[in-house]
């Protein structure tokens, strides 16, 4: 097990070069968990952060998404390296602000202005995760030998695993066992300490050779084009913003309920927590093994059936029909399997629709499209789900039965449009490769906003040295 978490000489050579790639992914994991996910929500929560508030936090991650496109243009320039460590070690800073937060609170009390500090600095570390995640995947693929590569995301996506439950339960312990404020404070200090561990692991790797020049100006231009012109493109991008509309408010909200209207404890939510990623680990695992076979409709049918079973149990817990924890935990898990049975179909249905020739363009478009979508839909629902009773929950419970209301009736008519997807089984067509953010399912579309075609890269060669030496 350990051989295949951290390749060794013995165990894997060709790949032991490259370790400290896997060891960023396991400690990266921990500080994103912890820095924009659940804990975040909670400590929001805690501090008295309106549902606006809550839903702005989680939605910087995909709103920031032309951050990331427009940090690809200064790879050419600067490189991988410098452009990712420059992005990953400044956003550590602002894993402080949440630190000093959970220490002063206590003495203190809490304060009008703290839950906006706490919403500021999740957008400075999602500004500068930002920049450090525009290089990450074509870095990787220019110095993994190509043979090399299927096998280090396979270990990159075991530590990244491994690391991502063992984040879930360490919190789910902490808020179990000790004062809220403190487990905050331990749990924002393994961010921090997670995130320079991951710093540190980025140094270690060698460098690559800069990209050639993006084409920025030609996504300025042709954007407009692949968004509203008729082709079987522009149909799938509107079919898939509809998705990110109405599934990604769902996390953020639930565990901002669970806390403040029936006052389940952190712990227990980030038990939940805990079910809703291993969903995911259970979904990933299942379905790259057939959808090759199978093709993306099927799983896009699924998730559609898994969002519908979602909706309705959430819509029943809401009216007081059902309940339970064991009900919820079944819940969780059903929403991480939905999530990621999504990202992998839509991973390799996107790779089906859009032209050889403008790849990485048209991916691009596509994932900043659905991702800002995405984003903008927990801040619009923040605005109407915030309660106006005084001294009861501070989100409308009869709004938020409304929300899942209408996830039932979208997702009833978005699954009949997807089942009318045409689709090529045996197109040979390659799926889309987001490394170990397939354990991210609902901010996966971020990942997908480069310039750079992962194809066109591979690590330099002694005679490509030797020419250019030459040269």
């Amino acid at each position: 097990m350990f051989g295949r978490l951290i390749p060794t000489e013995k165990t894997d050579p060709e790949l032991a070069p490259f370790r400290p790639g896997i060891v960023f992914g396991f400690f990266n994991a921990p500080a994103w968990q912890i820095g924009i996910g659940t804990p975040m929500v909670l400590f929001c929560e805690q501090l008295g952060a309106s549902p606006f508030q809550v839903g702005l936090a989680y939605s910087f991650v995909f709103l920031l998404t032309p951050i990331q496109i427009l940090a690809t243009a200064l790879l050419p320039r600067y490189g991988f390296k410098k452009v990712m460590l420059g992005g990953w070690g400044i956003r550590s800073i602002f894993l402080l602000i949440p630190v000093w937060l959970a220490i002063v609170v206590p003495r203190w009390g809490v304060e009008p202005w703290m839950a906006s500090v706490l919403v500021g600095s999740v957008f400075g570390f999602c500004v500068f995760r930002t920049v450090g995640a525009s290089a990450i995947m074509p870095f990787l693929y220019s110095i993994l030998p190509p043979k090399a590569r299927g096998r280090y995301f396979g270990s990159d996506q075991f530590a990244s695993g491994v690391a991502g439950v063992g984040t879930l339960l360490i919190c789910a312990g902490l808020f179990a066992v000790l004062p809220i404020y403190t487990a905050l404070l331990v749990q924002y200090g393994i961010a921090l300490f997670s995130s320079y561990m991951s710093f540190m692991a980025l140094r270690k790797l060698p460098d690559a050779p800069n990209p050639p020049p993006v084409r920025l100006l030609q996504l300025i231009k042709d954007t407009p084009r692949h968004m509203f012109s008729p082709s079987p493109f522009r149909h799938y991008l509107w079919l898939a913003v509809a998705y990110a509309v109405l599934s990604t408010p769902i996390p953020p909200f639930l565990a901002y309920y669970l806390k403040a209207g029936p006052q389940l404890t952190a712990g227990q939510i980030m038990g939940f927590e805990v079910l809703r990623f291993s969903g995911v680990i259970v979904a990933a695992a299942f379905i790259r093994r057939r959808i090759d076979q199978s093709g993306a409709r099927p799983f896009f049918l699924l998730t559609m059936v898994l969002y519908v079973g979602v909706g309705v149990f959430w819509w029943g817990y809401l009216e007081g029909r059902l309940g339970g924890l064991t009900v919820i935990y079944a819940a969780y898990f059903v929403l991480g399997l939905a999530a990621a049975c999504w990202t992998i179909a839509n991973l390799n249905y996107v790779a089906q629709v859009v032209e050889e020739e403008n790849r990485a363009l048209m991916v691009a478009v596509f994932g900043a499209v659905t991702a800002c979508s995405g984003g903008l839909s927990p801040i619009l629902w923040g605005i109407v789900l915030k309660s106006e009773s005084e001294g009861g929950a501070t989100i409308d419970v009869n709004i938020f039965q409304l929300f899942f209301l209408f996830v039932i009736a979208g997702v009833v008519v978005l699954s009949s449009l997807l089942a009318k997807l045409s689709e090529g089984k045996d197109s040979g067509v390659e799926s889309l490769v987001i490394g170990n953010a397939i354990f991210r399912p609902f901010r996966a579309a971020t990942y997908l906003t480069s310039l750079i075609d992962l194809r066109s890269l591979s690590p330099a060669t002694k005679s490509d040295e030797t020419s250019a030496d030459d040269g």
